[in-house]
């Protein structure tokens, strides 16, 4: 049992045809028809809208498109994840150098020519895609930023969102020209890559994303050591007496103080609290 089977299914039980549905999601007859078809894989269920919108126009029980478009893509993905990698299209290339910051472009075309699709590319490409991926995703239910976009490209509101549904079921290894030149191009102005670092900063059109500029790290940081508490903290913290009425703020600034080479005790710890409450230690504002 599949997607296409289901919806098929419930279709003719409902005495509806594919036009009814693709109305009621808001996307083209041509998109059902070959959802419908099997010509379209079924787009996975955390990147689109159209499995909550189908299921409450079919009656269907919440969830059941859902899990079965997750199936059918699990299944898929197993007989493809031995396949090689297949190289970006040339103008999805050309695309991605010609956004690079002119002070890193040489560099960049010269690490990206050494492979066909080298990890370089991927990883640059991947970003650009998470990026754009989630602006699409957080104003797909945007009327106005959907009809802006449907402006910029020259086609319909249903159109539109038919490619933003097909552009946020996409990966590297599958973007297209069309993902390119409709989003990628538009929604990001430049970025600009750290080659020691690997830090990716990313500036999108402002007209388009309310966050205009993203940064992102890939650096290996060595995991923080917990530090050890003193031991005269540890007895200012278990005598309530002490340290009872002390504050979370207060407590954080106090386990902060360096005694340069002394062992401080809990009552060294009280009067350094004290001492932070005293009224002549801060002049009134």
């Amino acid at each position: 049992m599949d997607v296409s089977i289901v919806i098929k299914r419930r279709l003719a039980e409902l005495g509806l045809d594919q036009r009814d549905l693709a109305a009621a999601v808001q996307v083209t007859d041509s998109y059902v028809s070959q959802l419908l078809t099997r010509k379209k894989a079924p787009p996975a269920p955390g990147r689109t809208d159209i499995y909550d919108r189908m299921g409450e126009f079919l009656k269907l029980p919440i969830g059941e498109l859902s899990n079965l478009a997750d199936a059918q893509r699990q299944e898929e993905l197993k007989k493809r994840v031995a396949a090689p990698p297949r190289p970006l299209f040339k103008e999805c290339r050309e695309l991605v150098l010609r956004k690079c910051d002119p002070e890193s472009q040489k560099e960049v075309c010269r690490i990206f020519e050494k492979e066909p699709f080298g990890e370089l590319e991927r990883l640059v490409t991947q970003k650009l895609l998470d990026v754009a991926q989630a602006v699409a995703k957080e104003e797909l239910r945007s009327e106005e930023w959907l009809r802006l976009m449907a402006q910029l490209s020259a086609c319909s509101y249903e159109q539109i969102r038919v490619a933003i549904l097909e552009f946020l079921d996409t990966d590297v290894f599958n973007v297209s020209i069309e993902n390119c030149v409709t989003f990628l191009d538009p929604m990001i102005d430049s970025w600009d890559i750290d080659l020691k670092t690997f830090g990716i900063e990313v500036a999108l059109n402002r007209r388009l994303a309310p966050g205009s500029l993203k940064r992102f790290e890939f650096i290996e940081l060595q995991p923080q050591q917990p530090s050890r508490l003193e031991a005269g903290f540890e007895q200012f913290l278990n005598d309530k007496v002490l340290s009872g009425d002390a504050t979370e703020e207060e407590i954080e600034f106090l386990k902060t103080l360096n005694f340069k080479g002394r062992r401080p005790t809990a009552m060294s710890y009280n009067r350094e609290l004290q001492s932070l409450r005293d009224p002549l230690h801060f002049p009134a504002l």
